[in-house]
């Protein structure tokens, strides 16, 4: 009867700390999900930029083409070879079309700038953004919205008021 006993108190601690394993990975599992889907965001900002980078040097050379016809001088830019278009570019994100993602995180942009539209005139951390638009579970998450902060300040659509502080930019 003992060893009966023993058995079942094994099997009992065995199950308990699988279901506790199983929450565990649960939980891991959800980070990683965002935290892909941050990086796939990331990733199609990447190669939309990439291929208005070679949609404007293909424009430049054709541009120096057409000038040393019209000229009969021959330019550097006209020995110049056009870009490869890179094999590993997916054509729907370069197009901006998130159509086969269903959770549509492509709108992470318009979330941040809404924010800044309530919170006018104060200096937030990335965090602190991330957090009011719910994406403050991991380190992915977080970095995806500063990411794409830093791309706001480049276009001048937010401006850094300090290290690691943003504020709306003023009309």
């Amino acid at each position: 009867m003992d060893s009966a006993t023993h058995t079942a108190r094994n099997i009992e601690i065995t199950a308990k700390s699988l279901q506790e394993e199983l929450a565990r990975l649960a939980i891991q599992k959800q980070a990683l999900e965002r935290e892909l889907a941050a990086v796939v965001a990331h990733l199609g900002s990447v190669q939309r930029a990439v291929g208005a980078l070679e949609a404007l040097m293909t424009e430049t050379v054709v541009s120096a083409v057409a000038e040393t016809d019209t000229t009969g001088a021959k330019s550097p830019a006209a020995e110049a070879p056009k870009p490869d278009t890179p094999s590993s570019i997916d054509p729907a994100a370069v197009s901006g079309t998130d159509d086969d993602n269903p959770k549509n995180y492509g709108k992470l942009t318009e979330q941040i700038m809404e924010y800044f539209s309530a919170v006018s005139d104060v200096d937030v951390r990335a965090r602190d953004v991330a957090a009011a638009l719910g994406r403050d579970t991991d380190s992915g998450s977080i970095n995806a919205v500063r990411s794409t902060l830093d791309r706001l300040v480049g276009t001048s659509r937010v401006q850094r008021t300090g290290r690691g502080l943003y504020r709306a930019r003023k009309p």
